[in-house]
């Protein structure tokens, strides 16, 4: 009897510590696949850190001297006036002309893009993603490179006339934007039309001035979304949610 009381625990008990390795193989397992985001949790983690991106660009670039004091991101007169600083001395105060030029466009440039977060986030969250995944373990600025290359011509035309705006204004002093660059291009446009600007090699210069702010404060919005998407991707502080959390976790064990 003794014997058989033995044997029916020791099956109880190997088939119970089978049981039980079993369902810890599950919960293990699950542990496992929890750390891992599906495709829509990637898609969705993605877009958020690009609307968080946009929200940093903006608050970077918008304020005062945001473009002015950044010596990477300062616009500088298109490349279409370079003859214009060539040329300056001919100009009666021309170097103050250019100078005001310079600072207006920028201020304009900074006074558009506060205006940007919307138009930027409705591209975000309209824009098809069809394999997270693959953008997620892409390079810092995957995602970034990604929008850009995805939405930059319907960004362009939408926010243009924003741009077009902020030219109109007076920021700095009583004048706009487009009154201290039509102060600088006639008045050397003026002298270029003369024989001494012919001797001189001067031609006029005609610039799309909406075109070109537009571009440049495109260009530096997406330089700078780029950076906050590359402090997420390598910075678990900067990853302020839990979705962001679990999106970009994955790529701390790459």
């Amino acid at each position: 009897m003794k014997k058989y009381i033995f044997t029916f625990s020791f099956v109880f008990i190997f088939f119970s510590c089978t049981e039980l390795l079993q369902v810890a193989s599950t919960v293990g397992t699950g542990l496992l696949t929890g750390g891992t985001a599906s495709n829509d949790e990637n898609v969705a983690g993605l877009k958020n850190a690009l609307s968080l991106g946009i929200e940093g660009a903006v608050a970077n670039l918008g304020k005062s001297n945001g473009f002015l004091g950044d010596a990477a991101l300062k616009i500088l007169l298109p490349a279409e006036a370079q003859s214009i600083v060539e040329n300056i001395k001919i100009i009666p105060g021309g170097q103050d002309l250019v100078n005001k030029a310079v600072q207006s466009l920028n201020a304009a440039a900074s006074d558009a893009v506060k205006s940007a977060t919307p138009i930027f986030k409705s591209a975000i969250t309209s824009m098809s993603i069809a394999d997270g995944a693959k953008i997620l373990f892409g390079g810092n600025s995957a995602a970034t490179d990604y929008l850009k290359s995805k939405t930059y011509t319907q960004l362009a035309a939408t926010f243009a006339p924003k741009v077009s705006e902020s030219l109109g204004k007076k920021l700095i002093g009583n004048t706009s934007t487009s009154q201290a660059w039509n102060s600088l291009t006639s008045a050397y446009n003026q002298i270029a039309g003369t024989p001494v600007g012919a001797i001189a090699g001067m031609k006029s210069v005609n610039v799309n001035l909406e075109q070109y702010v537009t571009q440049k404060a495109l260009d530096a919005l997406f330089v700078k979304i780029a950076n906050e998407e590359n402090a997420i991707r390598t910075n678990p502080q900067a990853r302020v949610n839990t979705l962001l959390q679990k999106v970009f976790g994955q790529l701390d064990t790459k």
